[in-house]
């Protein structure tokens, strides 16, 4: 059982790992409009929305996002993020318990 969380919570790591990565690219792509990744950086950036956006796509379906003025704020992101923070926890309070 140990193993099987141990292998979980590195998996939630990896995520966790991957939407920080996002949130970077995404603020980059909207203060620098005109940078695009290219090569090695292309890969990534692939590699990355390929990981995350199976768990942000029906997240976006049920929390629309928050207008403040002209301005959207995408609160489908910090769900994500907080719930897997929060499986990380529940995984490590499962793992000191057995």
């Amino acid at each position: 059982m140990q193993l099987i969380l141990a292998l979980v919570y590195i998996v939630l790591t990896v995520v966790l790992a991957a939407l920080t990565v996002r949130i970077v690219l995404d603020v980059t792509q909207s203060f620098a409009r005109r940078w695009r990744p290219t090569g090695a950086a292309l890969v990534a950036a692939s590699a990355v929305y390929a990981v995350t956006d199976p768990l942000m796509r029906p997240v976006r379906r049920a929390v629309p996002p928050v207008n403040f003025g002209g301005i959207g704020l995408d609160v489908a992101f910090l769900v994500v993020f907080l719930g897997v923070v929060l499986l990380r926890v529940l995984v490590l309070v499962l793992a000191g318990n057995l």
